[in-house]
């Protein structure tokens, strides 16, 4: 097998409300420098990435009309319908990052419990349009 030097660059999100999105993102989890922004009439779409300190990227677009196929109660029922279910965020502190990101307004989907590899933990959250979020604290 080649060796692309894979790394992930960014991980796109459709959204709604792009301008609320974008404030919750960077008052909430750090994402706080933009990258770049792009418009287009037609189809009207608006497109922001935005950066946290430690370089993760997130695309936040937003499509005229868009709506969702149907939500998700949790990680699972996600699994249910092909595609992206949810992304995953490595934090330091899984207790403390779990109760202020949803003390900031995501809802509880998971509380924070043992993960499968030994020494892990892990949770789920929503964010204030419905999109699951992992966090997971790695082990020690």
């Amino acid at each position: 097998m080649a060796d692309f030097g894979l790394a992930v660059h960014h991980t796109s999100l459709s959204v709604a409300d792009l301008d609320a999105q974008q404030a919750w993102y960077q008052r909430v989890l750090g994402l706080t420098t933009v990258v770049e922004r792009f418009q287009l009439d037609e189809p009207a779409v608006r497109t922001v990435v935005l950066r946290s300190g430690s370089g993760v990227r997130l695309e936040l677009i937003e499509r005229a009309g868009a709506a969702r196929e149907r939500p998700f109660a949790d990680p699972l029922d996600a699994a249910a319908t092909l595609g992206f279910g949810h992304w995953a965020l490595s934090v330091r502190d899984l207790d403390a990052s779990y109760a202020a990101i949803t003390a900031a307004g995501a809802a509880s989907v998971w509380p924070p419990a043992d993960a499968v590899e030994p020494g892990a933990r892990f949770a789920y959250v929503k964010d204030p349009e419905g999109n699951l979020i992992e966090l997971i604290q790695p082990p020690a």
